[in-house]
C-alpha cells in the first residue's frame, strides 16, 4: 500500500501537471488559432486522468456561433499536432491524449446574468387586497 507521503507526492505531481498543461494550451490556442477564425479561445479546465493519459480540456470560445463551431473543427482537426506541440513543451513519460468539449459555463452565467436583470426590471406584482 502507498505511505501518505507517497499519495500527496502524487496529487502534487497531479496538480503541476494539469495546470502547467492548462498554462501550455492555452498560449498555443492562442499563439496557433487566429482570432477571426475561432473567436477568442481560453482553456478554462483540464481534468487529468489519474494515470496522466488522458486529459479533457475545456474550452471556452468568445465569439459569433460561427466561430464557435470552425473553432471546436479547427481543434478537432489538428488534435494530432496540438499533441505534440504540447509534448514538446511539457516533458512528460507519456503525453496525455487530448479531448477537446466546449465549456458552456461563461454562456450559463451570462443567461443567468440576463434572467437577474429581467426580474430586476420587471414591474412587481400587484397584491391582493385584504379582505
Amino acid at each position: 500500500s502507498r505511505s501518505p507521503t507517497s499519495t500527496i507526492m502524487q496529487s502534487r505531481r497531479y496538480e503541476r501537471v494539469r495546470e502547467l498543461l492548462k498554462r501550455e494550451l492555452s498560449i498555443l490556442l492562442l499563439r496557433e488559432f487566429p482570432l477571426s477564425e475561432a473567436g477568442l479561445l481560453s482553456v478554462n479546465e483540464v481534468a487529468l486522468a489519474g494515470d496522466l493519459q488522458s486529459a479533457v480540456v475545456y474550452v471556452g470560445v468568445v465569439g459569433s456561433p460561427e466561430q464557435h463551431k470552425r473553432a471546436f473543427a479547427l481543434l478537432n482537426q489538428h488534435r494530432g499536432r496540438i499533441q505534440s506541440m504540447v509534448a514538446s513543451a511539457v516533458v512528460l513519460k507519456y503525453t496525455p491524449q487530448l479531448t477537446f468539449v466546449a465549456d458552456e459555463a461563461i454562456a450559463r452565467g451570462n443567461r443567468v446574468l440576463r434572467i437577474l436583470e429581467e426580474i430586476e426590471e420587471a414591474p412587481p406584482p400587484e397584491s391582493a387586497p385584504a379582505s
